[in-house]
C-alpha cells in the first residue's frame, strides 16, 4: 500500500459510484493505471464490496440510539442466541460484541420513540439471556463516515 492506494480508497470510501476517469484523475494516475489497482484491491479483498448510503428521513426512520446489553450468563450458548435474535431484528442495524461490564453495544434505527420502546420491551426486553440494557438515545450526528 502507498499513498496513491491509500488516496484511491479515501476517495472510494467517499464516493463508491466515482467514474473511474473521475478516481484516476483525482489521484493522479493513468485511467488503466487507477482501473488495475482497483480490480486488484477487489481481488485482495481490500476492497469488500460498495453500498449506498440511505436516507434515513426518506425511509421514515426518525428515531436512533444505541443499547449496551449485558448478558445474565457469560456462556457460548447465551452469546449465539442474543446473536441469532439481533440478527433476526431489522431494527438492529449493528450489533458489536464488546469488551468491558457489558457484552453488546447495539445500533437501533427505528420510527420513533414509541417504536423503540416497543422493541426495547417486546424484543430485547423478552429475551431470557438478557440481564440489564442502557439505552442512549441519539440527538445528532455531526460526524458519520459510514457508508
Amino acid at each position: 500500500m502507498d499513498h496513491i492506494t491509500d488516496r484511491i480508497l479515501q476517495e472510494l470510501s467517499r464516493n463508491g459510484r466515482i467514474s473511474n476517469i473521475d478516481l484516476a484523475e483525482r489521484v493522479g494516475l493513468s485511467p488503466s493505471a487507477c482501473l488495475r489497482r482497483v480490480q486488484e484491491l477487489e481481488r485482495r479483498g481490500v476492497i469488500a464490496g460498495y453500498r449506498a448510503v440511505l436516507d434515513r428521513g426518506a425511509r421514515g426512520i426518525g428515531f436512533v440510539a444505541y443499547a449496551t446489553v449485558g448478558l445474565n450468563a457469560h456462556t457460548k450458548a447465551a452469546q449465539e442466541a442474543f446473536e441469532r435474535a439481533m440478527a433476526a431484528a431489522p431494527e438492529v442495524v449493528e450489533c458489536h460484541n464488546i469488551t468491558g461490564a457489558v457484552e453488546y453495544l447495539l445500533r437501533i434505527e427505528v420510527a420513533d420513540l414509541p417504536a423503540y420502546k416497543s422493541f426495547h420491551t417486546d424484543i430485547i426486553g423478552t429475551l431470557p439471556q438478557v440481564h440489564s440494557i442502557t439505552s442512549y438515545v441519539v440527538m445528532g450526528s455531526p460526524k458519520d463516515a459510514r457508508a
